[in-house]
């Protein structure tokens, strides 16, 4: 019986060892497609920004309005320097909308006192069903900002509340820890004013705000932070944003937009029934839902990462607040791709539904259990003694060597193009943790992803929420 079971467990290893082989080829395929085609569009922006018709774009009476959403729940910290930030930005009409979620640290206390802010009655028209509305705040000083204050419902309701409330025909969600670059709205529109019927959402590039300087909602100063699990998450948001999704968006199958900075048409959104209230990751069920009702309708559209417009954001400094970061989004991820399983590789939804959801399914949510799998793999092939030592450090450096190769080329990218580190020291700390965050970093994320999938297994799916901090506002000597 205990030779049965060797002879099984063998064939087992044996088995499951060329399918990493599978798995590994195929997935690092799709990361080279879509890093050879993010490198041809930042090679494209590069020559068509030069000519982007920015200045036209503000003073045209043709650019539409926009109305930006700003959920806050206990964000006092830094809900001022955030409003600020979109207060100042360059566009001819736009409004900001803070939404207060049951904020129980001063937030709305904090609006009201800075921005002089009055109660008000405000006429609207609920198109998507939300919780109830406590009050509305106005200033005369900023007659383009309005405070809405409500009980704790979450930040899909209170994004709905703004959409309901929103006078312009597109929005914008900002999350309360971002600063938007002053020109950063009139970039995000440009897409859209190009093609008005077909592009339905657009979104711009998140990037790590720790490390730079804040002063009166401006980034006066941009440097890379010193802590090394900041470090990892600058080199890991310039991948995920510059070629993974900069690639997706190339082939019209992107499947997430940041909520940290997204802008919508907003009639499409409230045709959906606006955001979920059933997902800790709204912003990617939205795409998804966008995707599927656009298609089902056999209507032509686009939505579109477009890597020039550029907002700043809060990363989590402590690994126990990135592990919760990591868990919830995998979990949101779990749940949207389980909801809408009929998509996969089902030609009625094209693109989207032949490559984009079986990819993100079979490589970003079932990747860490390979990942782990291939850690008890390979000790038991080498205690079978089925273990060709050669070729598994072949494997293992080719495997480390490719997520370098991606890693580097993301910076490549960032450096010919947009070029937001300047200081060669910067560049070379860049490369170098494009190197060293495959080494504990990358596998500690796969362990983080794979107990999302166990939480969300045994009926855990609640927002595990990160602490705030204040912006860095000390001017650099």
């Amino acid at each position: 019986m205990g030779f049965l079971f060797n002879e099984f467990l063998i064939s087992l290893v044996i088995g499951f060892n060329y399918f990493v082989l599978f798995y590994f080829t195929i997935t690092n395929t799709v990361y080279l497609i879509l890093l050879t085609i993010s490198g041809k569009v930042a090679l494209n922006q590069l020559f068509r920004s030069k000519y982007a018709g920015y200045r036209e774009i503000a003073s045209s009476p043709i650019t539409p309005p926009v109305s930006v959403l700003v959920p806050a729940n206990n964000e006092k910290l830094t809900i001022i320097e955030t409003v600020e930030s979109l207060l100042n930005l360059e566009y001819p009409q736009h409004e900001v909308i803070v939404i207060n979620d049951g904020s129980t640290d001063e937030t709305l206390e904090t609006l009201i006192e800075h921005f002089h802010l009055r109660k008000v009655d405000l006429i609207y028209r609920p198109i998507i069903p939300t919780h109830p509305i406590k009050g509305f705040y106005t200033s005369p000083e900023y007659p383009n900002l309005t405070v809405i204050d409500k009980s704790k419902s979450g930040k899909p309701d209170s994004l709905n509340v703004g959409i309901n409330v929103c006078r312009s025909p597109y929005f914008c969600t900002v999350d309360a820890d971002t600063v938007l670059e002053r020109d950063a709205l009139l970039k995000v529109i440009k897409p859209i004013l190009e093609d008005p019927e077909e592009v339905v959402s657009s979104g711009g590039i998140v990037r790590v705000m720790d490390g730079c300087t804040v002063e009166h909602g401006r980034v006066t100063h941009i440097d890379l932070p010193k802590k090394s699990i900041l470090m990892c998450q600058v080199v890991e948001y310039l991948r995920s944003f510059l070629f993974g999704r900069t690639g997706w968006s190339a082939l019209n199958c992107l499947l997430v937009l940041s909520g940290a900075f997204s802008l919508f048409k907003k009639k499409v959104v409230q045709e959906v029934g606006g955001y979920s209230l059933r997902t800790v990751t709204e912003d990617f069920e939205l795409i998804v839902r966008l995707h599927r009702h656009l298609l089902e309708k056999g209507e032509k559209y686009k939505i579109l990462f477009i890597p020039e417009p550029v907002s700043w954001t809060q990363v989590p400094n402590r690994y126990v607040m990135l592990a919760r970061q990591r868990r919830r989004w995998q979990r949101g991820l779990a749940t949207v791709l389980l909801s809408n399983l009929r998509m996969f590789f089902n030609p009625k939804y094209g693109r989207v539904g032949l490559f984009a959801m079986p990819y993100t399914f079979f490589i970003e949510l079932l990747g860490p259990i390979v990942e782990l799998l291939g850690y008890v793999a390979v000790p038991l092939a080498y205690y079978f003694k089925i273990l060709n030592v050669e070729m598994f450090w072949l494997f293992l450096i080719l495997a480390f060597l490719y997520g370098i190769f991606l890693s580097i080329g993301a910076i490549f990218i960032e450096e010919i193009t947009y070029r937001r580190y300047p200081k060669w020291t910067s560049l070379l700390r860049l490369m170098l943790y494009g190197i060293l965050e495959n080494l504990g970093y990358r596998q500690i994320n796969a362990w983080w992803r794979l107990q999302a999938l166990f939480q969300l297994l045994f009926g855990k799916d609640s927002w595990e929420r990160t602490t705030r901090r204040t912006f860095n506002t000390r001017p650099k000597p």
